[in-house]
């Protein structure tokens, strides 16, 4: 996997690390054997980019049972997904509903719609972060036109239940839009059987691709005439028009696309696809409620969340009583070599309803490549650092 020295990396909920072999000898055979534009030329190498574009469209649609290749749309990001999701479909006089564990990807863009004329609803989650499907039927007015979702939280992990949203959506002609960017890759998600109609993911976290990678994939019940593009410019196709062409996924992609970074990509999902979403998330489970239960057992410590594995992904949020989170970060990462995040972790109103803003956290995020020895270890610096915050007091 390279070499890891001593160091335990704990930031996978912000960027996964390490990433399998596969990933980087993808990339550098892009670079050395293909590395022209896709779409663009008819040569033996533009044929070769496209064909490594569309591999990734591929990979893309069968981890997550997408309706067809040609629906996954590939942005810089989850943030530049959502963006063309929200900023994409809402009008003015639109109603949205979300729910109070929404990362600032979703806030941001939904506050300036506000300001344009778009009504918000934001749906309570529990102070452990979970979601009432019932809470969120409540909500539904005559003027709702869709329900946006965080399927796990960055914040503490907890897993909102989208299945059950979905039927609902489905239930009153609402379109489901799905933040999966902690989940897609180490849970498991089936646009179709969860009823999904825009699914944003991205492409460095649990899919083990490089940054700069990510996309919106787009069901089959949703209006393209509704949903504008963020951007217009050449796409390499239908190039005698100066209009933007209106089919998938040219609409909405713009521009040379980021070929060596979806080569990247295309080689984590499947990576993902060969050793199993359900044996990853087994085994992140398994060192979840390891880590769960050695927080919890530190005097001082207090963990939040549902505190249940089986109901979470592996993002674990503790404080140490008498020091803030950025101080423990700090002393995590250079006393001991752990490396992990603090803070509100751009999701604020998370940190409000479990009862922790606005100091925030310090965030544990775990991977398939963190071993029983790592959590270990990471516990045993949290309990010295609470014993020396003790012995400050």
């Amino acid at each position: 996997m390279g070499a890891r020295s001593d160091l335990i990396y704990l930031d996978n909920p912000a960027t996964s690390w390490p990433k399998p072999p596969c990933v980087t000898e993808a990339i550098v055979r892009f670079l050395n054997e293909t590395g022209a534009n896709p779409g663009r030329s008819a040569h033996r190498l533009a044929v070769a980019s496209g064909r490594v574009l569309y591999e990734a469209r591929e990979a893309v649609a069968e981890l997550f049972n997408a309706p067809d290749p040609m629906c996954v749309v590939f942005c810089h990001n989850v943030t530049e997904a959502l963006n063309l999701a929200l900023c994409g479909y809402l009008r003015p006089g639109d109603h949205v509903i979300i729910t109070s564990m929404e990362h600032n990807s979703v806030m941001r863009p939904l506050r300036e719609l506000e300001r344009q004329g778009v009504a918000i609803s934001v749906v309570a989650c529990s102070p452990q972060g979970f979601l009432e499907p019932a809470d969120v039927e409540a909500a539904i007015r005559r003027e709702t036109v869709l329900i946006v979702v965080n399927h796990a939280s960055n914040v503490v992990g907890t897993i909102l239940p989208v299945a059950q949203i979905g039927q609902i959506a489905r239930r009153y002609g609402l379109l489901l839009l799905v933040d999966a960017a902690q989940t897609g890759g180490c849970y498991p998600i089936d646009m179709e059987a969860d009823g999904i109609d825009l699914l944003a993911f991205t492409g460095h976290k649990a899919l083990y691709g490089p940054t700069g990678t990510g996309g919106l994939i787009i069901g089959e019940r949703v209006d393209l005439e509704r949903l504008r593009p963020l951007k217009r410019g050449g796409t390499g196709s239908r190039s005698e028009y100066e209009e933007q062409p209106d089919f998938l996924p040219d609409r909405y992609e713009s521009g040379t696309p980021n070929v060596v970074g979806l080569a990247g990509l295309s080689a984590g999902v499947r990576w993902v696809l060969s050793q199993g979403v359900a044996s990853i998330r087994a085994h992140e489970m398994e060192l979840t409620q390891q880590l769960i239960a050695g927080l919890q057992a530190i005097p001082g410590v207090t963990v939040y969340g549902g505190l249940d594995a089986r109901r979470q992904t592996a993002t674990v949020s503790f404080n140490i009583a008498g020091m803030y989170p950025s101080e423990a970060g700090l002393r995590l990462d250079e006393e001991y070599g752990i490396l992990c995040r603090v803070g509100l972790h751009c999701a604020p109103n998370a940190h409000k309803t479990i009862g922790t803003f606005p100091y925030g956290t310090v965030r544990f995020g775990l991977s398939i490549f963190n071993t029983a020895a790592e959590v270990e270890r990471a516990v045993e610096a949290v309990h010295a650092l609470a014993c020396s915050s003790r012995r400050e007091q």
